[in-house]
């Protein structure tokens, strides 16, 4: 049983980055399906694809890498707010991620969005990770 489902799903994208699969398979979510798509909107996966086969559903998503280098699009991926110590921020509090080169998804009132859709709604939400 997993305690904390966001942190698996991204810890998922990790090791299937460092291990250098094209493909990775997720259980699935409405919470992690819109951070699919917020990845998605934001340039940091290939695709992805939603099946619903199974009993909970599965995710799979294309990752994306560098032609040349081989590196992948996703540089690093953090969780902040967890089961055991929830972080809320206001809209003015939200921290930018590398200066505004990264993302920060927090689930709000109004669902689900990265930190500039958030101000530019100006609603705070509980940020749940970052992602450069």
């Amino acid at each position: 049983m997993v305690t904390d489902p966001i942190a698996d799903f991204l810890t998922r994208i990790r090791n299937a980055q460092m291990a250098g699969h094209r493909l990775v398979e997720i259980p699935a979510s409405n919470l992690k399906k819109r951070i699919t798509e917020i990845l998605y909107d934001q340039g940091y996966i290939l695709k992805y694809k939603f099946e619903e086969d199974t009993k909970q559903g599965l995710i799979k998503i294309a990752l994306k890498y560098d032609l040349q280098s081989k590196q992948p699009a996703i540089r690093s991926l953090e969780r902040v707010s967890r089961p055991g110590l929830r972080q809320y921020a206001k809209p003015a509090e939200i921290k930018r991620v590398i200066n505004g080169l990264g993302v920060a998804i927090l689930s709000t009132s109004k669902g689900v969005m990265t930190d500039k859709q958030a101000k530019t709604q100006n609603v705070g939400g509980e940020v749940l990770c970052y992602i450069s």
